[in-house]
């Protein structure tokens, strides 16, 4: 049975198999705990389910998908229209023997990272260094020590704002660093991966070597949502703002990070308003000392408040 905060949903909500939240505070589905609510959320019990909604969706209404919140910057003022998070219902993870893997946009980077190492297969094991889900990753190119999400992508499954469904290969798709140029109207829901046997203990081994250097190098214990800015060519964005005198800048609760500058951590009761005026700040004033013009990587969404 679908459950819901309004006892009456929407027409062309009935009938579907997920739960539907009505006005939802995102902060409860975001890393950095900040945002506004979302006019209507919902978390569809599997694919079926999500193509069902799709298809019945009216065409005038907005439509955004979230995966695990890791990676994201909701504003004070919430997400107009539906909220789609796939985290929940779209989960299926499979490898074969032969190295092939199968992974639906829900499953968590972390996950995939520990599954193929169980089973012998090494080449991502930089994605146990990266908090959010494997849909996310997809559509970000995210990538940690050295490793980025598409390098071990043969095909993708891409669905329309109608629910309609096809097969992408990789080399059709553009993709760079953090940059993944998709189809229009167009979300991701799995991805066909391709790895490389790895021998046993291998990659469990390379897991906890990585874990450990993120957990020493970065505010692993605090709110935040990963690193705010993509590296510039041949530089690090960390050592820019450190050397424009940012670490431990503050706006209300948002923080630069003194474990690692390119993070902005949530020291409390940080709003929305306050982390995506630190970003402004930390961008002018890079531009300002070192001619540098940083881009950021988090994904911001949402009305003001």
């Amino acid at each position: 049975m679908m459950a819901q905060r309004n006892p009456d949903p929407p027409p062309f909500m009935r009938g579907l198999r997920g739960r539907l939240l009505v006005d939802e505070p995102m902060s409860r589905h975001t890393s950095w705990r900040v945002g506004g609510a979302a006019d209507y959320f919902y978390t569809p019990a599997d694919k079926a389910d999500l193509l069902q909604l799709l298809a019945r969706l009216p065409g005038d209404l907005p439509l955004c998908w979230v995966g695990l919140g890791s990676n994201l910057l909701v504003r004070d003022g919430g997400v107009a229209g539906m909220v789609v998070r796939t985290s929940q219902g779209l989960r299926a993870l499979r490898f074969s023997a032969a190295g092939r893997g199968y992974v639906e946009a829900g499953v968590s980077c972390a996950k995939v990272a520990r599954t193929a190492a169980a089973g012998g297969l090494t080449g991502v094991e930089f994605l146990a260094g990266v908090p959010g889900s494997f849909g996310g990753a997809l559509a970000m190119n995210a990538g940690a020590f050295g490793g980025e999400t598409w390098d071990w992508v043969e095909t993708v499954e891409c669905v329309n704002r109608a629910g309609q469904c096809r097969m992408v290969r990789a080399a059709e798709i553009p993709v760079g660093y953090r940059r993944v140029d998709l189809p229009d109207d167009g979300w991701l829901l799995s991805a066909e991966i391709v790895l490389q046997p790895g021998g046993p203990g291998g990659g469990r081994q390379r897991i906890r070597s990585l874990l450990e250097k993120r957990n020493a190098t970065q505010p692993v214990q605090s709110a935040s949502a990963g690193s705010v800015f993509r590296n510039p060519p041949g530089g690090h964005a960390a050592k820019l703002i450190e050397q424009s005198g940012l670490k431990g800048a503050r706006i209300g609760d948002a923080v630069i990070s003194e474990t690692h500058a390119n993070f902005i951590v949530n020291a409390g009761s940080a709003t929305a308003a306050d982390i995506e005026r630190l970003i402004d700040l930390v961008k002018r004033r890079v531009k300002a000392r070192t001619g540098v013009e940083l881009i950021p990587e988090v994904r911001i969404i949402g009305r003001p408040a």
